[in-house]
């Protein structure tokens, strides 16, 4: 199982003023190669598989009011921890959709899968989704709106209920 405290750290929550995705993929991923999860290989493996397989989701289904989210991440070989990055982004950049790939999404917020072991990606994107539809719609939306790293953090500690089974 992945704890609370495994998924989340203090110290992997980012708050970005940049404008487009290299250069947030780029500002997170020195901060993490800094702090020893993720290979070097890391920001040019992301960037290509957000090319290839995008990672926006719209959240008009879930509620109107919500901004829209990504989800980016990248194989396990290039990752050396397990957890969910939170990336809130002072300026929307478009992402493409994820169910249909060649439109555009203003994105707002983007949950980083980090997953050491590939078998749990799939648990991982379905907890985030668990946390998205859990959540109350009016809450959900002032946390995606969050201008400080520990109040998301604390947020997400009180709300986030996925725990990750190692099949």
């Amino acid at each position: 199982m992945i704890a609370f405290d495994t998924l989340f750290t203090k110290d992997r929550i980012y708050i970005s003023n940049k404008t487009n995705q290299e250069d947030i993929f780029r500002e997170v991923y020195q901060d993490l190669l800094k702090q020893n999860c993720v290979t070097k290989d890391f920001l040019r493996n992301l960037c290509e598989r957000e090319r290839i397989y995008p990672t926006g989701i719209d959240l008009t289904p879930v509620d109107s009011s919500l901004p829209n989210i990504a989800i980016p991440h990248t194989e396990s070989q290039f990752v050396k921890t397990s957890g969910i990055v939170p990336i809130k982004l002072n300026h929307p950049v478009y992402f493409y959709n994820m169910i249909h790939p060649k439109e555009e999404l203003p994105v707002s917020f983007l949950f980083m899968i980090l997953n050491q072991d590939g078998q749990e990606q799939t648990g991982l994107l379905a907890s985030i989704m668990d946390f998205i539809n859990s959540c109350d719609k009016d809450e959900l939306a002032a946390f995606l709106q969050m201008k400080d790293t520990e109040d998301l953090f604390n947020f997400l500690k009180n709300n986030f209920k996925g725990v990750i089974a190692n099949d």
